[in-house]
């Protein structure tokens, strides 16, 4: 492991065993947020795949509906009978946080309060079969917006997920390890400097000894 080119000082080793200190805590916060948003992630991937079912199937369903009353009314009359609309449908789009991570809140807004807008035709002239079609359609809407709520959420926490998880083996592998080896350097240069330092003062005494006694005479 490549240790940090600094210096080998006591007030170095305090100042990197400060720093060892906030990127262990740093990294169980990091590890304990990955965790948390898989945990999240996963359940909004089951919610996903439970809504997806449902939505196909109620489309086919929606589908079979326009088809048979496609084979009742002329194609001139079903496209006339859905050309012009009562009530306007749109998205209002918000936001909520999940872990640091923005995610849509779709809900949707209708022009008219009164459900029997959603047809634009009158009874008269069209099949039961168009109003199946059409209440099934309208029924189907609010999990056509949650499904694309849902999908652009897994999409961002897929994202952040990715983020952390790099972060937090960075720190794991790469920067705690460093500062580790970086302090356990200077520890033993520090050792090694005391185990000079006392060497050279204990040939000091000897030769103030050897002086002050005349020992080499």
């Amino acid at each position: 492991m490549d240790i940090m080119n600094v210096n080998p000082t006591r007030m170095q080793m305090s100042k990197l065993k400060k720093q060892l200190i906030t990127a262990k805590r740093g990294h169980k916060m990091l590890k304990d947020k990955r965790d948390e948003l898989m945990r999240q992630f996963i359940e909004l991937v089951q919610e996903n795949k439970r809504l997806r079912d449902k939505v196909e199937a109620a489309l086919s369903e929606c589908t079979a509906h326009f088809v048979n009353a496609g084979a009742v009314m002329s194609k001139q009359s079903l496209d006339s009978s859905l050309m012009s609309s009562q009530q306007q449908t749109g998205v209002e789009v918000g936001s909520k946080n999940i872990m640091s991570v923005d995610v849509p809140v779709f809900s949707s807004v209708s022009s008219s309060p009164d459900k029997g807008d959603i047809f634009p035709y009158g009874f008269a002239f069209t099949s039961f079969e168009l109003d199946d079609a059409v209440l099934s359609l309208n029924a189907l809407l609010p999990d056509l917006i949650r499904l694309a709520e849902i999908e652009k959420s897994c999409e961002l926490m897929a994202a952040e997920i990715e983020r952390t998880r790099r972060r937090v083996n960075s720190l794991e592998h790469v920067m705690i390890p460093r500062y580790e080896a970086t302090i356990k350097y200077i520890a033993m240069k520090l050792e090694e400097n005391d185990r000079s330092s006392r060497t050279r003062l204990m040939k000091v005494k000897d030769m103030l000894l050897a002086k002050a006694h005349h020992w080499d005479s």
